[in-house]
């Protein structure tokens, strides 16, 4: 038999790179994307099968969907949409633009990419779509509003494409990672020094002390783990006969997953005001 075929998005550094690497390791056929040309000629450079897309862009998404397919004789076995960004600020310091930059990413072009897939996975009558969503898919943090805004909107539309697909033999996974060691929190405070004008802002107080966690070099909590315990996941998504609907990842993840079910949104409330 061929090598099972797969596309992880966002492979240049993280999670994505780590799964990428992990599941080329472990026998699979494995596409990474990067937006950036040096991470692509980079990934090339270590054997991995490499190939340029910007999710903001459908031109881009539909260009790697038409190469990865004719590398692979129109078939893929699996998608993991794990490319994303976190966007910091206030919900009343967030324009539309910066709003809808976050979701052309972290939604409408995940969606897209699926989109585009599905109908060969209807044809081999099998498939596999992971979703890398987040602890903050299911609860709130402050100054995390455009992130989880869009996480939860995946969260739903996953939800419902699963529904959908029932039958199909078309397999579709919640990953929600708590802290994880990557580039993240490097590119999130890109996007905020980028897009947020702090000075003109009532939470000005508060931009001063998240800009010294951002910045604080090799800051992690005792709870942040390595991506490998995402890759772990990905692999039981991709190979268990029945797969679970969500994995959760880090001790967060399950604490706050409790919390929601057993708290109510009031006191819920207190709790996360404190993180």
């Amino acid at each position: 038999m061929d090598a099972r075929s797969v596309l992880v998005t966002g492979a240049s550094t993280g999670i994505g790179l780590c799964v990428a690497q992990g599941l080329k390791a472990r026998g699979y056929r494995v596409f990474g994307t990067a937006r950036k040309k040096e991470d692509v000629e980079r990934l090339c450079g270590d054997g991995m099968e490499a190939v340029s897309m910007d999710l903001a862009n459908s031109k881009s998404i539909q260009g790697t969907v038409k190469a990865v397919l004719e590398r692979t004789g129109g078939r893929l076995d699996a998608l993991v949409n794990n490319a994303a960004y976190g966007q910091p600020g206030a919900v009343e310091d967030l324009t539309r633009e910066i709003l809808r930059e976050q979701f052309e990413v972290n939604l409408f072009g995940t969606h897209e990419l699926a989109n585009l897939i599905l109908p060969v996975m209807r044809r081999q009558g099998y498939g596999r779509i992971i979703q890398m969503s987040s602890l903050l898919g299911f609860v709130a943090l402050k100054y995390r509003g455009a992130y989880n805004a869009s996480k939860y909107a995946l969260e739903g539309l996953s939800d419902t494409l699963r529904l959908e697909l029932r039958g199909t033999g078309i397999q579709v996974v919640l990953i929600e990672p708590g802290p994880i060691s990557s580039r993240f929190r490097t590119n999130a405070f890109d996007a905020y020094a980028r897009n947020i004008d702090r000075e003109r802002s009532p939470h000005r107080a508060h931009y001063t002390e998240m800009e010294r966690y951002f910045q604080a070099e090799g800051r992690a909590t005792r709870f942040t783990l390595p991506p490998e315990a995402v890759l772990e996941k990905v692999i039981h998504a991709l190979e268990s006969p029945r797969p679970k609907v969500r994995y959760r990842v880090t001790f967060p993840a399950h604490l706050f997953a409790f919390l929601k079910r057993v708290l109510p949104d009031r006191l819920l409330d207190k709790v996360l005001a404190r993180v």
